[in-house]
């Protein structure tokens, strides 16, 4: 199976459990990958016919800064149910990190997939 993947997204949003956590909006770094079939949108090269990377991002980065979780799970899920609405996504890998949340450490956080 094809996939469709964002590397690295870094959107600023409040998760955690701590009153610090909460109080301002931290790092948080997202990586999906998209399980998707290509096959005709390489034929017709035609954006229409493919899993939209950009608008996806904007859909992620909107939840992110909206949400207010206080687990990397939850994100996590909300992330993979939203990209499982779009047409076309048969899976989805979804990583949420932390960066700094445990010392000597860059990140922290949870991959999950969901058919």
């Amino acid at each position: 199976m094809d996939h469709i993947f964002i590397k690295d997204l870094l959107i600023r949003g409040v998760i955690g459990i701590s009153d610090q956590e909460r109080s301002q909006p931290q790092d948080i770094v997202i990586n999906v990958v998209i399980f998707t079939d290509t096959t005709t949108a390489s034929k017709n090269d035609s954006i229409n016919d493919c899993v939209n990377y950009r608008s996806m991002a904007k859909k992620i980065i909107a939840l992110v800064e909206k949400g207010e979780r206080y687990t990397v799970e939850a994100l996590a899920a909300d992330i993979a149910r939203l990209l499982l609405e779009e047409t076309g996504v048969q899976k989805v890998r979804v990583r949420v990190e932390k960066p700094g949340a445990v010392r000597f450490s860059r990140s922290a956080g949870i991959e999950i997939e969901r058919p």
